[in-house]
Formats: structure tokens, C-alpha cells, sequence
């Protein structure tokens, strides 16, 4: 778009001057507007993606298997089911519900993926006013003294009859006999209106605009991606806590029943039921239960220092909500999208075909580059000594100029821009293929992992409650004497682990079912045609 504030317009290229009545400017911004017919370049078109008819060469369960734990009902995957925005109130907690909530409102990440939005947005709505003409406003007073022997050049017989003239006198210097002219002082105003058009001829603004459109596209589906992500890690932090709290509790009861029976062997020692030996073994026993009690409180803080963070608190502000593994109920009914779907589902994807849909516009607005660009310019106005008499008819006037311009000669410049646009093009359409490929992968992953965890989790129960019996048969035994304290401590520790594993499979069933609705789009288009995305105000409601 071109800017003009003087009277004279000037053009290195190609320029063409006329005069007419000004209701010529109409018309030809009219006709480069039916000029604007095209754009060159690619239309964009999905590329062709890898057949899918599922995860697995091998057909799946829609069931995982049961057992007997007190998470051990059996998931099913239904392909009918759709996903909840709000997937993260299937755990049925009211405190998990409560914290990510809080996190959606006040997490630093959603107000910067929102404030990328609104710029993207502002980006495209900059761009469309090229569409139109720039019409600018001009007004200058001026105060100017032409020197005599500048030759006389002054503006001369103004409408109300004053002549601004450098005058004539002699003699030009003392003893001499030759005339010269005197200077004159002046006020002068200057008013202009400039319009400037640059008609859209073969699309190069179109495919700017197209090209920003996605990339402000691509900001939507990142604020969504930012929702999932950011509701998907408090919920698996949100589980880590349970298990670790849980966890302490296992190696806490089991350090207190270890310093009772380091007591008991000492008070044996004393009334000569047991050795030395037997109060070394115990206290080493006691000794090896604490020992696991610093990592686990660490990383528990540490978790817990997450979640604050997660939240968007600060780190002397305790959270309200605390967890445990028996408030989180394990969702029995998942959904499954096929491929298809996936495609549709996934922000990561469909933000990924944004970003090839912009690199498409690239390779159009390269084009346009190199073929002739047109501009139309004019101006009106009035100048004059005084300012009531800038627009008598002595002080009109006005420019109407046509611009072309086409490249000849750049270097190859603009071809090998051309070229670098194409090139990007094939890129972004071959990360928008690795994108696509990855996102069945996570759900192909979060589905194994899936069944393995209610295998796991089945196998761990089953541990847990065979060492639990071993360990009740051995204390009586030891209680008898028929066997001795290495046998009763070494099934204790068998008994501890197996305690913990069956915590740590419980955990990781409950987080790799929150994985899979992150790994299947997060159900970000169930949000509702009249709500809108916390605090967002984009209106990010329509379905893919």
C-alpha cells in the first residue's frame, strides 16, 4: 500500500498522469477492484495420509482384564462414546475437580497461550485492511522568506486578487544602477486528502491473510493443547501425591512394627530368648525400613510443590486439596476414537496442518512477488495564503496517478524465495505426516499400556495377598520357634515390597487412563456451543 502527502507524485517505476473530475478515482478503484479476481498458488488440499483402521495388527479387547483388587474392575473401550470436556470428573474427586479449575484460571501458561491468540487474531484483522483504501489526512501551515535573488519564485496572484511576489528596487548596491528584487515573507496553508490502493491482482494479500487466518488457527488449537496438557499433568501430579502419601503410610506402619520388634528381640535378649544376633538382624531390619522414608517424603514435597505451581500459587500458600489413592475412583467406561478421529481430535495435529496450511499460502505469496503489481494513487486539495480560501477554486487540486511494477532483474531473489516457500511446503506437509503418525502412536501406547496395567495390577494383588498370608504363617511359626528371625524379617521385607508395588500399579492404572483422554484430544470440542474455554474469550466451540 502506498502513502502519498504531496501535491506531485513521484514514481521510479512505470507512472501514468491524467487529469479529470475526481469522480475518476471512484471508478478506478471499482475497476482494480474486479481486477482482484485471483489468487495464484496452491490451494490448499490435506495431503493423503497413511491408511488406519486401528492400533494394533492384531485386533484389541474392548475389555482389560479384572481381578480382585480394589481397582481391579475391568475398562471398556467403546468407540461410541465421546469424550467429556471435562474428563477429569470421571476420577470423582471432588478435590481433583477443585484444583485443576483453580489451574485453568490461574496458571501463568493458559494467559500467555491466550494472549498469543488475541495477537494472532489482531494479525489477521491488520492484514484484511489492506483489502481497502488507506485515505490519510494532511494539513500544513508554513512560514517561508524568498530571497531576491532566488529570481522572483513566490506563489504569486492569490484567489482575493494579493500578489506574493519578491519586489523590484534599485540600485543593487550603493553607487550602482542596477535593479534587483527585494525578498518576501509569506503564510502559506496546505491541505491534502490521499488515498492509495493497491489492487489485490493476482491474490498475494489474499494468501497473506490465508496464511495468517492458520496461524491464528494454530494459536486456538494451542490454547486447547495448553487446557490438556495443563489439566492432565495437575491430575497425574494429583495421583503421584496419593501414591506417595499412600506409600508413607505403608513404610511408616512398617517402621513402627519394626521398632516394636526391636524392642521385643531386646527384652528376649535380656531374659536370654534371643542373641545377639537375633536384636542385629532386627535393628538392621528397622534400619533399612527408614532408610526408605527420605526419598519417598521428598519427592512427595516436591509433588506437592508442583501442584502449587501447577495452580498458579505461590509456594508458602498451602494448597487446600490433598489426595489419596482410595478418594480416586478408576473410570470404567473410556471411549475410543478410531484413526480418523484422531486426525480431527488432536490439537497437536490439527495444529500441525495449520502451520501446512500457512507454508501453502507461502508458496502463493512468493508467486505474486514476482508477477507486475499495481498501484493507484490520488490526491486532492487546496493551498492559499489564508486558510478560509484554501478551497476557492484558486486553490484546488488534485493528482490521480496508475502505478505498474514488474520485476526484471533481482539476483534470482525472488525466484529463489519462490523455491525456499516450496521446500517449506514440503516440509510442513511431511511434519504434518510425522505428526499424525505420533498421535497414533500415544493412543496405540496408552492402549497397551492399558491392558498391561490390569495384568500388572492383577499380578500385584495377587503378590501382595500371597505374601501377606506367608507372613502370618511365618510369625506363628516364629512365635513357636520353628523358624528363626532371619526367616520372619526376610518375609516382612517380601510383604513391604509387594505393599508397595501394589500402590505403585494401582497409581499408574489411574494415570495412564487420564494419558488416554489426553492421547485422544481431551473432548475440547464437547465444551459446548454457548461456553466458552475458561476465561479465553475466543469462543473455540465449533467442532472439527
Amino acid at each position: 500500500m502506498k502513502y502519498e502527502t504531496s501535491g506531485t507524485l513521484r514514481r521510479a517505476n512505470l507512472t501514468v498522469f491524467w487529469s479529470a473530475k475526481h469522480h475518476v478515482l471512484v471508478l478506478a478503484l471499482a475497476f482494480a477492484g474486479v481486477l482482484s479476481g485471483c489468487a495464484v498458488g496452491p490451494n490448499y488440499t490435506r495431503p493423503a495420509l497413511p491408511a488406519s483402521g486401528g492400533f494394533s495388527p492384531t485386533t484389541l479387547p474392548d475389555k482389560t482384564a479384572a481381578s480382585s483388587a480394589k481397582v481391579g474392575a475391568a475398562q471398556r473401550f467403546s468407540a461410541a462414546q465421546d469424550i467429556q470436556a471435562d474428563w477429569w470428573t470421571l476420577f470423582q474427586s471432588r478435590e481433583l475437580n477443585a484444583l485443576i479449575a483453580r489451574a485453568l484460571a490461574a496458571n501463568p501458561s493458559v494467559e500467555a497461550a491466550q494472549a498469543s491468540l488475541r495477537v494472532a487474531q489482531a494479525n489477521v484483522r491488520a492484514q484484511q485492511g489492506y483489502y481497502f483504501p488507506t485515505i490519510q489526512a494532511h494539513y500544513s501551515p508554513t512560514r517561508t522568506k524568498v530571497a531576491g535573488n532566488l529570481g522572483g519564485n513566490s506563489p504569486g496572484v492569490q484567489g482575493d486578487g494579493s500578489v506574493i511576489s519578491t519586489t523590484s528596487s534599485t540600485p543593487a548596491n550603493e553607487g550602482g544602477t542596477a535593479p534587483f528584487n527585494g525578498p518576501v515573507t509569506y503564510t502559506f496553508h496546505t491541505a491534502q486528502l490521499t488515498v492509495g490502493f493497491v489492487p489485490d491482482v493476482f491474490g498475494a494479500n489474499r494468501r497473506q491473510v490465508e496464511a495468517l487466518e492458520a496461524q491464528a488457527k494454530y494459536q486456538q488449537l494451542q490454547l486447547e493443547a495448553t487446557y490438556i496438557t495443563l489439566a492432565t499433568n495437575v491430575a497425574a501430579a494429583a495421583i503421584q501425591e496419593a501414591l506417595l502419601r499412600h506409600q508413607i503410610v505403608i513404610v511408616t506402619e512398617i517402621v513402627e512394627a519394626n521398632v516394636h520388634a526391636v524392642g521385643l528381640v531386646q527384652r528376649q535378649l535380656k531374659v536370654g530368648f534371643a542373641s545377639r544376633l537375633d536384636v542385629a538382624l532386627q535393628e538392621n531390619a528397622l534400619a533399612q525400613a527408614r532408610q526408605l522414608l527420605p526419598p519417598l517424603q521428598k519427592q512427595f514435597e516436591l509433588t506437592r510443590d508442583l501442584l502449587r505451581a501447577l495452580a498458579g500459587g505461590v509456594q508458602d500458600v498451602e494448597l487446600p486439596e490433598s489426595f489419596d489413592l482410595a478418594t480416586l475412583r478408576l473410570p470404567e467406561e473410556l471411549p475410543l476414537s478410531v484413526p480418523s478421529q484422531i486426525v480431527e481430535h488432536r490439537p497437536d495435529i490439527r495444529a500441525a496442518e495449520e502451520q501446512l496450511r500457512a507454508a501453502s499460502a507461502q508458496v502463493g505469496i512468493a508467486m505474486a512477488a514476482r508477477l507486475p503489481q499495481f498501484s493507484i494513487d490520488g490526491t486532492m486539495g487546496g493551498a492559499a495564503s489564508h486558510f478560509s480560501q484554501m478551497f476557492w477554486n484558486s486553490g484546488k487540486f488534485f493528482n490521480l496517478a496508475a502505478g505498474i511494477t514488474q520485476p526484471i532483474f533481482d539476483g534470482g531473489t525472488l525466484r529463489f524465495r519462490q523455491t525456499a516457500a516450496e521446500e517449506g511446503l514440503r516440509l510442513a506437509a511431511a511434519q504434518y505426516r510425522a505428526t499424525v503418525i505420533t498421535g497414533y502412536q500415544n493412543v496405540a501406547d496408552t492402549l497397551h499400556a492399558l491392558h498391561a496395567d490390569a495384568d500388572a495390577l492383577s499380578a500385584a494383588s495377587d503378590v501382595e495377598r500371597t505374601a501377606k498370608t506367608s507372613l502370618e504363617l511365618i510369625r506363628r511359626q516364629w512365635a513357636k520357634g520353628y523358624v528363626d528371625r532371619i526367616a520372619l524379617i526376610s518375609s516382612e521385607q517380601v510383604y513391604r515390597q509387594a505393599a508397595l508395588n501394589l500402590a505403585q500399579a494401582h497409581a499408574t492404572r489411574l494415570g495412564d487412563t487420564a494419558a488416554l483422554f489426553q492421547a485422544l484430544g481431551g473432548g475440547w470440542w464437547n465444551r459446548g456451543a454457548t461456553t466458552k474455554a475458561v476465561g479465553d474469550g475466543s469462543g473455540l466451540q465449533t467442532k472439527p
